[in-house]
Order: structure tokens, then C-alpha cells, then sequence
């Protein structure tokens, strides 16, 4: 199994959450490949102090060669919060899942239609770096519920 994270974010050296998510891609290990990946550039960053449909549609653009035929969920905070086992329920028997975190100004409807699914993680606003790690943790939380590892317990 291959899970992405993709992300609207500034690479860089993060001192605190970066060995947490180092972490939770090694315990996942035994479970599927986890790669994060990135993205932030020009047209981001201008489209930033445009409007927020400007950095939306920025967001999209970047995004959009990552949309693959694997199982797409994007994080939006309007969309149906989901617990634990709803949430390893969406990675079961998937080869591909691809997770869309999108940047200051969340996802248009656009982009929301063309992933399989959307989910929240609650009505609270979390860093994009935190929010990483969160969702890391869950991936992490969801293949030990689908494989009777004691990790969830």
C-alpha cells in the first residue's frame, strides 16, 4: 500500500514536528509507504495576497497532477467528521490513498468534487505542520485498526 500526504506548505527544516512525522512514516513501514510531499511556490504565495478564490484556484492547480487513480481524500474542516475506525475503514483494501491538505484558504468546491472523499478532523484550526502530524498519527492509528496491531488499544 502507498499513502501521500500532499500539502500546501513551505518546506523547511521544522526542529519540532519534523521527527514526529519521520516517526509515524517508520512505524508505518511494516503497513504501507508514506510519503509527504510538499508544495509551495510563486503563484502560491502572490495568489496568497490576491483573494482567497485566487489562492484556492493556486492551490488547485498545484495539486492537480497529484490527483491519481488512487483513492483521493481531501481535509476540509466543513466536510463529515469522522472517528478512528470510520477512518481506517477509508484506507482498507486501497493500494493508493492520496491525501489533499490545502492552505490558508481550504479547497473550492471544485477541487472537493474531483477527490473521492472528504473528512474533518474537527471544527478547530490547526497549523498545517500540525495538522500533518495529526494526520500521520491517524494513518498510522487507522492501518493498526485494519491489522489487529495493538497500537489502537
Amino acid at each position: 500500500m502507498k499513502i501521500n500526504v500532499i500539502i500546501i506548505d513551505k518546506k523547511g527544516k521544522d526542529q519540532l514536528y519534523a521527527p514526529l512525522i519521520e516517526h509515524y512514516k517508520k512505524i508505518a513501514k511494516p503497513f504501507a509507504k508514506v510519503e509527504v510531499i510538499e508544495l509551495f511556490d510563486k503563484e502560491i504565495a502572490k495568489a496568497h495576497d490576491v483573494s482567497p478564490d485566487a489562492a484556492q484556484n493556486a492551490y488547485t492547480k498545484a495539486m492537480k497532477k497529484y490527483l491519481s487513480d488512487g483513492f483521493n481524500i481531501a481535509l476540509d474542516p466543513s466536510s463529515k467528521e469522522v472517528d478512528s475506525f470510520e477512518f481506517a475503514n477509508l484506507l482498507k483494501d486501497r493500494g493508493v490513498v492520496n491525501f489533499y491538505i490545502g492552505g490558508a484558504y481550504g479547497f473550492g468546491e471544485a477541487f472537493l468534487r474531483q477527490c473521492d472523499k472528504s473528512v474533518s478532523f474537527g471544527k478547530i484550526t490547526l497549523s498545517h505542520k500540525l495538522v500533518k502530524v495529526v494526520l500521520l498519527e491517524q494513518i498510522f492509528r487507522g492501518l493498526a485498526i485494519n491489522n489487529n496491531h495493538p497500537y489502537h488499544k
